[in-house]
């Protein structure tokens, strides 16, 4: 069961490490900025560390929503885009969040960055969400004939993050659309 304290906590370093960076942003800031005392603070987690985690599974969550929302809201505005419906829907859905006020790059692009040791618990984190982000690409293609499967999503995913990057380090406010586009060629040629 979680605590009021305990998700203004996580919301507020949320919002905090994805402006301003994990090892930037210190406990102190945290706190003065949820109000929080910081006995509360150690009482539901041990470490920054732990922060950040709960952090980047609550990240994940939300994402994880806004595209699966997205792809169950699609209406295509295309014919060509009826056949792969899904990863079309799902490029929009990261059109819309890359081009809200709300972008600051991916969050766990970035913390992976800061904590690059493959074994942290951060790392492993970010690592668990690229996961689930190919997995719900995957299951989008799930009915379709297509050559392989997991090499495609893996590919798709690949593509996603490419486009969070672009939009994220060059301004590109276009690179989910561009990298919708170019999903729709790989699946053409992966059937």
């Amino acid at each position: 069961m979680t605590s009021r304290k305990r998700d203004l906590l996580i919301d507020t370093a949320q919002l905090l490490f994805y402006q301003q960076g994990f090892r930037a942003t210190g406990i102190d800031t945290i706190l003065a900025s949820s109000g929080v005392a910081k006995k509360t603070l150690y009482n539901h987690f041990k470490s920054k560390e732990e922060l950040i985690v709960a952090c980047l599974r609550r990240r994940d969550q939300q994402l994880l929503a806004l595209l699966k929302d997205k792809i169950e809201q699609f209406t295509p505005q295309q014919q060509c885009e009826l056949e792969f419906a899904p990863i079309m829907a799902f490029f929009d859905g990261l059109d819309e969040w890359i081009n809200s006020s709300a972008f600051f790059g991916c969050m766990f692009i970035n913390a992976s960055a800061e904590y690059h040791s493959q074994d942290h618990p951060v790392h492993l984190a970010c690592n668990e969400h690229k996961e689930a982000v190919r997995q719900l690409i995957q299951q989008q293609l799930n009915g379709l004939a297509l050559k392989d499967p997991l090499n495609l999503a893996k590919q798709l995913a690949m593509l996603a993050d490419g486009a969070i990057v672009a939009a994220h380090t060059c301004n590109d406010a276009t690179a989910a659309k561009r990298a919708k586009q170019m999903a729709y060629i790989l699946l053409k040629q992966s059937l």
